[in-house]
């Protein structure tokens, strides 16, 4: 079976009734057969200030962000090297001090 996500926040964490759908993230309901299909094309990921991203560019971070696991913080304005987008929940990956780290679109911004 097909996994369905919400679409509002396009979580995939989704309650079902016999009649609707329920998102448990973010709450917001809507009617069994009106679930979204599939994507046709290409995704298409966005920075922070609305602009495409496609593999190969160079981002900036917009806020600081503390990496799980560590003691450390990568801090606003440092520079990535090349992204690559990927799958799943955080939308891109790239290295920042050496280190490779996955993100979510919305704290970068395209430099």
């Amino acid at each position: 079976m097909e996994k369905i996500a919400c679409p509002m926040c396009e979580m995939d964490d989704i309650l079902e009734s016999p009649a609707r759908w329920e998102c448990s993230t973010c709450g917001h309901e809507w009617e069994r057969d009106a679930a979204p299909a599939a994507p046709a094309g290409p995704r298409e990921v966005k920075d922070a200030n609305g602009n495409a991203l496609a593999d190969g560019d160079i981002v900036t971070l917009i806020k600081d962000l503390p990496l799980k696991g560590s003691t450390q913080t990568l801090k606003v304005g440092t520079k990535s090297k090349p992204i690559r987008l990927v799958e799943g929940d955080h939308e891109l990956t790239c290295k920042i001090d050496g280190i490779t780290v996955f993100l979510k679109a919305c704290f970068v911004k395209k430099a």
